[in-house]
Parts: structure tokens; sequence; C-alpha cells
């Protein structure tokens, strides 16, 4: 027989399950959040590590929901902190820089939502962004975005419609 605890147990994904079954949304979220590979990637890893600490916590139930708020957040940390202490990194030999070339998510990523609508994304606030690509792209309700960006609803029904106010006439400008 099963208990309850076994079942609960079961139901709690592991680590390595979620970064194995789970890479490529969290990929997707944080390219959106970033719109470049080589902050997503940081991103990404920020977000496992965060996972990786709070898995003891998890309370099964909406992983995908549950994975979006911590990538969001931490974009979110990370865009503050960039606020607070700006970076500036400039190569020792800027001629013998060579780049890599992108990996498959990467172009995963750019296949499934076109340049000219990264490139409007990217041009909203931090806080129009993460909530327009939370109800856009991830397909999350009013309310899971509430809980993960600890606001109210209106507050994200806000941020949602001026983030596509200021969305639509750059991709007017596309069609045209």
């Amino acid at each position: 027989m099963i208990t309850e605890d076994q079942t609960t147990e079961q139901s709690v994904p592991t680590w390595e399950e979620i970064a194995r079954d789970h890479g490529r949304f969290l990929y997707s979220v944080a390219y959106r959040l970033t719109g470049n590979h080589d902050d997503t990637q940081d991103l990404v890893q920020e977000v496992l590590l965060r996972v990786e600490r709070g898995l003891v916590n998890y309370q099964p139930g909406n992983l995908n929901g549950w994975l979006s708020r911590i990538t969001t957040n931490a974009f979110l940390d990370g865009v503050r902190k960039k606020k607070r202490r700006p970076e500036v990194a400039l190569p020792d030999e800027p001629d013998r820089v060579v780049e890599g070339s992108p990996g498959a998510d990467h172009e995963l990523a750019q296949r499934q939502l076109p340049q000219h609508i990264q490139d409007a994304l990217m041009s909203l606030p931090d806080d129009y962004r993460a909530a327009v690509v939370m109800c856009d792209v991830v397909g999350l309700s009013y309310d899971e975005i509430s809980e993960q960006l600890d606001v109210p609803v209106g507050t994200v029904r806000s941020r949602i419609h001026r983030g596509r106010s200021r969305l639509r006439p750059l991709l007017a400008e596309e069609v045209s």
C-alpha cells in the first residue's frame, strides 16, 4: 500500500529531472527576458542553482509556474544588481576574441519567436517585459503572474496592458 507521504515524494521531481526535462522551457523563458544567448545561459545556470536550493520546499503543483517564477525573480534580481553595480567587461586583446557558434537551445528559441518580436520585447522596461513574457509566451494566468511577481493582479494587468501598448506600434512597423 502506498502512503500519502510516498505519493508526495514521488511527485516531487529531482534536480536532475528538472534540468533534463525542463531545461528547454527554462532557456526559452530566460531568452525572452534577457534577449541574448550569453545572458540566457548565465540566467539558466542561476535558476538551476536556486532550484537546487529550493527543491526541498517545493510543494507539488504547477512546476512550470514555479520554474518561471524563479527565472523571472532571478532575472529581476540581476537587473537590480546591474543597476547598483554596472560592469563593463573588455577583452584583454579584442582582436584575438573568437566568437563561438550559438547552441541548439539558442537556435530553438530564435525559431520559436521571430527576431523582430524578440527585439520589440527587449525594448520594453524590465517589469513590463517580465509580465508580457509570462502571460503571452509562457501562458500563465494573471493570478499566477501576480503570485510569481509578488504584485497585485491590478498591477499585472496594468503592466501587461502597457507592455502590449508599447509593442503594438513596434510590431505594426514590421507588418507594413
